[in-house]
């Protein structure tokens, strides 16, 4: 199993890379499409929606069109909207559970986080087209919350975060992801080679105060966008969103902390 896991890790690590830094946003648009589409697939799986690969191939139509036909002015409503969602749907239903999956309270929060999972997209394609590395640096901020998360938990988790929809994350855990992006992240903004990244750019424009509070806005919305897929999983009675990715599940495991934090992200950006 971990030999598996870590073969898939550096094949996707391989792919990730070559995307970014091929410059080809033709190569980069197929990638993209293919896994948007395989994300949305799960996505109606884990609302028990039929027809999901027809659902599937809808959004990724409309993923196509907004990256070849939307303009600045329509990706920043659509990145808006999509922090509205998280702010007044999606993190409330951490506490207040999930509609049933038979009704239309399903079929609507079906489509709210197919919204997420557009906005999601598109933030990339922005951050992509202003700079592999500026992507790479708020991807970057994502993952090193969750290793931090993973090893502090491992090493002091005592409190359960959410015991009722993932039983194995803590406070200490989710502090320590905190710290762990803190610390990362300002070291980034000392070296001059990263001065074009997120970071260094936060830093620049808002000093310290404002440095620090989008790091820990950053964290705690990877936090609930982890949480939130977890929860889907849970009340569909599903371990992993597909079996697509061999040792790691589906493309919803490996992107459901980025859903709410690249929109936020390249809002961000936008303000630099």
């Amino acid at each position: 199993m971990l030999k598996t896991r870590v073969i898939t890790a550096l094949v996707l690590l391989a792919l990730l890379l070559s995307v970014l830094f091929s410059k080809s946003f033709t190569f980069f648009a197929a990638v993209a499409a293919a896994f948007f589409a395989a994300a949305a697939w799960e996505s109606f799986r884990l609302f028990q929606v039929r027809q999901a690969i027809v659902g599937a191939l809808i959004w990724t139509g409309a993923f196509l069109y907004l990256l070849y036909k939307g303009d600045a002015a329509s990706t920043r409503l659509l990145l808006m909207l999509c922090v509205a969602i998280w702010a007044i749907r999606l993190t409330p239903a951490l506490k207040l559970g999930l509609p049933p999956l038979e009704g239309m309270g399903n079929r609507l929060l079906n489509g709210i986080y197919g919204i997420a999972l557009l906005g999601c997209f598109v933030a990339i394609a922005a951050l992509f087209q202003r700079s592999a590395l500026y992507l790479l640096s708020i991807m970057a901020i994502v993952w090193i919350a969750d290793i931090g998360a993973y090893f502090s938990g491992k090493a002091i988790g005592k409190r359960k975060l959410a015991p009722s929809i993932s039983p194995g994350k803590s406070w200490e855990g989710a502090i320590g992801g905190w710290l762990a992006v803190l610390i990362v992240a300002g070291l980034s903004t000392l070296h001059p080679i990263l001065a074009n990244t997120f970071a260094p750019e936060v830093l620049m424009r808002w000093g310290w105060g404002g440095f620090f509070l989008v790091m820990t806005v950053m964290v705690a919305a990877s936090i609930v966008g982890d949480l939130f897929e977890s929860q889907l999983k849970r009340r569909a009675g599903m371990k992993d969103s597909s079996n697509l990715l061999p040792g790691h599940g589906g493309v919803l495991d490996r992107i459901d902390a980025l859903i709410p934090t690249l929109p936020l992200a390249a809002l961000f950006g936008t303000w630099f």
